[in-house]
């Protein structure tokens, strides 16, 4: 009769672990079927964007056109659309008194105004006051008229051409269906039913943003579009779609820095003297960001994740028993020292006929575990 060599008992009972068990094959089915461990994977494709903007729009003074209104002029993956300037026209280099907003400017003479003094960028001369006793320091000043572009700035359309390469798989796809019914030049994009056509109305993407698009006109703001490429390689192409999704990025409800605007002036002359006229612009600034995974079966993720499943269930133990016993030359060897051999001596003061006692601990001889290391 033989025994296999008796292991250490922890307490537990049966059901204990049969629910241990149980939760680890729940464990690893997830691990190895919902999160596709079985798949080599790769994270952050490559990606190329290019945008282009169209419409116009109208201000209190003039309409404007995107060459106008769209900053850089490029067509990258981050650009501005202005939707609100203030204008300071006719600045031309000269002095003039300093603004009475400039605490400093203050002066009663030369001496008190430092030339080229950084906060007021004066020229060192006093400019006398009128009805007043003391001047101020000459400087730069000038009006600021606002315009309002944000009026019609809801219906501008927006095409996002993305590419994207997964150089591990040599994978590579768009956003852009290719069609030759003139498809592009009627459509608008639809999650369901346009999902190939990425051209989105800008007033769509600051409602998908949650956000008001007047209020966000006139403070500016940063608008993420992002796009998503989850890919299972393991299927067919067309199972790789782009998934798009918006949100502002700058903290609106910190008013040290939320909102968005940049400066930039355009020069001219007048009367053989440079002159221009400063514009502070508000706008949405869109960024396009571009992330994704892609994964397909490969041999040894599936190995090492199997062989780590099948052990931590206790299966791994008795696979390799049956290999050692089965397919190893020296099987018996192994077999001789895997178990022990049970001796029935015969019962003491028993009579003829009568079946022997059971053996008692001392009955039977165990082996050497340690024998296992000489094979």
């Amino acid at each position: 009769m033989w025994l296999l060599h008796p292991h250490i008992h922890d307490g537990w009972n049966s059901s204990q672990h049969g629910g241990l068990r149980a939760g680890s094959v729940r464990l690893h089915r997830y691990v190895f079927i919902v999160q596709k461990s079985y798949q080599d994977s790769e994270t952050g494709p490559e990606s190329s964007v290019i945008t282009k903007v169209k419409g116009i729009t109208l201000s209190e003074h003039k309409v404007w056109d995107v060459e106008e209104y769209v900053k850089p002029p490029e067509g990258g993956s981050v650009f501005s659309i202005i939707t609100r300037i203030e204008v300071t026209p006719f600045q031309s280099l000269g002095t003039c008194a300093e603004s009475m907003r400039v605490n400093s400017a203050t002066c009663d003479s030369d001496e008190d105004c430092v030339a080229g003094q950084l906060d007021m960028l004066g020229n060192g001369q006093c400019a006398p006051a009128r009805g007043r006793g003391r001047g101020r320091c000459r400087g730069r000043a000038g009006a600021r008229p606002a315009q309002f572009l944000g009026k019609m700035a809801p219906n501008f359309t927006i095409l996002v051409k993305n590419s994207i390469h997964y150089p591990k798989f040599q994978f590579s796809k768009g956003n852009i269906e290719h069609r030759k019914d003139g498809y592009l030049k009627h459509c608008t994009f639809h999650e369901v039913s346009d999902l190939y056509c990425p051209i989105f109305k800008l007033g769509y993407i600051v409602e998908q943003a949650g956000e008001n698009f007047t209020e966000l006109a006139h403070t500016g703001g940063v608008i993420g579009v992002i796009i998503n490429w989850d890919c299972d390689l393991d299927l067919s192409a067309s199972k790789c779609n782009p998934k798009y999704s918006f949100r502002r990025l700058d903290p609106k409800h910190v008013p040290a820095s939320s909102g968005y605007n940049f400066r930039f002036a355009k020069y001219y002359k007048i009367n053989g003297s440079t002159t221009r006229t400063l514009i502070k612009a508000y706008g949405i600034r869109i960024d396009i960001i571009v992330h994704g995974q892609a994964g397909k079966f490969s041999l040894i993720p599936t190995i090492i994740n199997l062989a780590t499943a099948l052990t931590s269930i206790g299966v791994g133990s008795f696979l390799c028993d049956w290999i050692l016993l089965t397919f190893m030359n020296k099987n018996k060897v192994y077999s001789h020292k895997k178990f022990d051999k049970m001796v029935d001596a015969p019962s003491r003061g028993a009579g003829p006929g009568l079946c022997a006692s059971q053996p008692s601990q001392q009955d039977y001889t165990l082996t050497d575990a340690r024998g296992l290391a000489q094979l």
